[in-house]
């Protein structure tokens, strides 16, 4: 079945401007961004696999050039709005980030992260930069690794820190394998780098582990 096929109230566009983009699911509003399907295959039904094949919309949006390119019926111009479709809501969370302290919507930093972080195929850690207000300065992605291992070098954090005029920070890195539960490994870390950031008056305040679909707090966790 087509959207054509659809009765009037059931499709995306009308459902959309009567009651609100809120009202749709997943599929539907990536319908309306693909606009068309391919041959055989519906635009409502391309979606929904689309979603399913990359696990949801933060893994399609987030997906690869590559990855996406081998999907038929993702021309360079469908690639291309998913990506602004992305960059604006990483702009839209960052930019209320900063307009508030950072830990007075958790969810809200959450997801950020999630975004962010979660669907990356290596392990990355990033450092949040906070002003005395805990207000966002700036996330920096500062370490890259295996899908096993990331080496995290200390000196480097305070170095940076002190050159954004840091008074806090948060650290944020994603698990490939999909699981948030942090390690030993991830406890050992936080705690040297927040002995090597006390020298220099600087706070941790959290500790994110992001999975594919959970982010885990430190501080909730009580394991700073």
């Amino acid at each position: 079945m087509t959207i054509k096929d659809l009765p009037a109230a059931l499709r995306p566009r009308e459902k959309l401007l009567a009651h609100g983009a809120a009202s749709l699911r997943d599929a539907e509003l990536l319908a309306l961004l693909l606009r068309t399907g391919v041959k055989g295959t519906g635009v409502l039904q391309l979606a929904t696999r689309l979603l399913e094949d990359f696990g949801g919309v933060a893994g399609l949006l987030n997906a690869d050039a590559d990855a996406l390119r081998r999907v038929k019926g993702l021309g360079p111009a469908k690639r291309a709005e998913l990506a602004a479709v992305l960059e604006l809501a990483r702009r839209s969370m960052a930019g209320g980030l900063r307009q508030r302290q950072l830990f007075d919507s958790p969810a809200r930093v959450k997801e950020y992260l999630r975004i962010e972080l979660g669907v990356h195929e290596h392990e990355v850690f990033a450092v949040l930069f906070l002003d005395a207000q805990h207000q966002l300065i700036e996330m920096e992605v500062m370490f890259r690794g295996t899908l096993t291992q990331t080496s995290v070098y200390p000196r480097e954090v305070v170095k940076r820190a002190l050159g954004r005029n840091a008074a806090a920070v948060a650290f944020a890195h994603n698990h490939p394998s999909g699981a948030a539960e942090p390690s030993r490994a991830d406890e050992f870390l936080t705690q040297t780098l927040k002995s090597a950031l006390a020298l220099v008056d600087i706070r941790v305040l959290d500790h994110f582990v992001v999975g594919r679909s959970d982010v885990v707090s430190f501080a909730e966790r009580g394991l700073l």
